[in-house]
């Protein structure tokens, strides 16, 4: 039993480098259910409760679980789904997409890490394009400095892109890249709109329309956050979102072409 993806003629047949596993899927659902809790408590916290009066410590208590249970999440995924080739793999690209973050122009917040990411998760499946964004993430920050309670967050925003793009509905030629083209430009948005979340609750220096309430309704801190993103952060996001997008139009097709015949001649196991 597996967790499949959507595949397309020519790309690896019936075969995959990441075999997402029973043990490794329960792994990965538990991983994304603590971060869908890292992320998303502030809108549903009422301000009597425990969580909500020590608001400004629970992010800094999920960055001591997230890197945890994520650690778990690799661990069952090289449980007999990870052959070494796929291994090799995986740090090549992972070396690749850090590079590209690095050498990046700095355009607003365009990171063409993501490029790679969604075309590799669209050939190499969902546990792969899982462990490839987090990998990509640390390899990334240990090389421009960018190490501090926000990574854990950066990993598993990064890993949810890579997992998403593995498991997109069929699509061949044309078509195909269009749909990557549209899933990379969401997840461009989508990936910054998530990030914001680790810091918003515990921002102080906000005005009263866009600043996290404890106790407040689920509506309430909804639209203070839409605020927040609309003044803050959607432009910045907007460079990341639709620079990819052109690049999958652009580079798509050769980049989806080399990655798919490094896959059959290395004939991973499944």
């Amino acid at each position: 039993m597996a967790l499949t993806r959507a595949g397309s003629p020519g790309s690896l047949g019936s075969g995959r480098p990441v075999g997402v596993r029973p043990r490794a899927l329960v792994a990965l659902a538990l991983t994304s259910l603590i971060g869908i809790v890292a992320f998303g408590w502030p809108f549903v916290v009422s301000g009597s409760s425990a969580l909500g009066e020590h608001s400004h410590d629970a992010p800094y208590l999920f960055v001591v679980l997230l890197p945890l249970v994520i650690g778990v999440v690799y661990a069952e995924l090289s449980d007999g789904g990870m052959d070494v080739k796929a291994v090799a793999m995986l740090g090549v690209l992972a070396a690749v997409g850090a590079g590209l973050s690095a050498l990046s122009p700095g355009i607003g917040g365009f990171d063409p890490a993501f490029f790679l990411l969604v075309l590799a998760g669209r050939v190499f499946g969902p546990g792969f394009g899982f462990a490839l964004g987090g990998v990509i993430l640390v390899a990334s920050a240990l090389l421009t400095g960018g190490v501090g309670p926000w990574m854990p967050f950066q990993m598993l925003g990064m890993a949810w892109v890579g997992l998403l793009a593995g498991v997109l509905p069929r699509a061949t030629g044309r078509v195909e890249r269009v749909l990557l083209a549209g899933f990379v430009t969401l997840a461009g948005f989508g990936y910054g709109a998530l990030l914001n979340l680790w810091f918003w609750p515990v921002a102080t220096f906000l005005p009263p329309g866009s600043s996290f309430t404890p106790g407040a309704s689920f509506l309430t801190n909804l639209g203070h956050y839409a605020v927040f993103y609309v003044t803050t952060s959607l432009g910045w996001d907007a460079a990341r979102a639709v620079l990819n997008g052109v690049l999958v139009l652009l580079l798509g097709r050769p980049v989806l072409l080399a990655l798919r015949r490094a896959a059959r001649r290395a004939a991973f196991s499944g």
